[in-house]
């Protein structure tokens, strides 16, 4: 896996999408993305509360980036600027060159094909500019439209089956993985 350095932001454009810097505009967006409770179920998080909160996410996700510890692309149509979603990189393991993948859309932009555009330009990404070897992802057992986006995008589901909890809330994640192909 290449050294990481993301102090030059990695836009990502597609037929339909831009994969984007996140910024504080981002903030209302953020907060519906975020507060959905259906979307805050699948992934065992506790929703967002406000502006806020989705502030103290821009800028977590902003201090990540500095520290070279995540990629996250705002996802936008190139005719809207506004953010419909997320996509990110993290959870590096750089001596074994694997990535965990990320991302959520809003609820009236799923069931469009904009995951499945999303994803496949970010792991384009991850293999060809970072020399990632494995991406792994960890969906929700329940959310069955994110285990079809990744199995359309050749991902392969491994037996384990973690636990993510927030509170009294516990989610079953399935694991998922995608290799380089040779």
């Amino acid at each position: 896996m290449k050294h990481i350095n993301f102090s030059i932001f990695p836009l990502i454009t597609t037929s339909r999408l831009l994969l984007r810097k996140l910024t504080a505009q981002d903030a209302l967006q953020i907060h519906m993305l975020r507060s959905d409770p259906k979307v805050a179920a699948m992934t065992g998080r506790t929703p967002s509360t406000g502006i806020e909160d989705a502030m103290a996410h821009i800028y977590k996700i902003g201090k990540l980036m500095e520290d070279n510890a995540s990629v996250y692309w705002a996802i936008s149509l190139h005719d809207k600027p506004s953010l419909i979603g997320a996509i990110c990189l993290w959870n590096f393991d750089t001596e074994n060159a694997v990535a965990e993948i990320g991302y959520e859309l809003l609820p009236e932009f799923q069931g469009k094909g904009i995951m499945r555009e999303a994803i496949a330009a970010v792991i384009n990404y991850a293999f060809e500019e970072m020399k990632v070897r494995t991406i792994m992802a960890f969906p929700s057992l329940n959310n069955t439209s994110s285990v079809k986006v990744l199995k359309m995008a050749g991902f392969k589901r491994c037996s384990k089956v973690h636990q993510n909890s927030h509170g009294d809330h516990v989610v079953n994640l399935a694991t998922f993985s995608l290799t380089v192909p040779e």
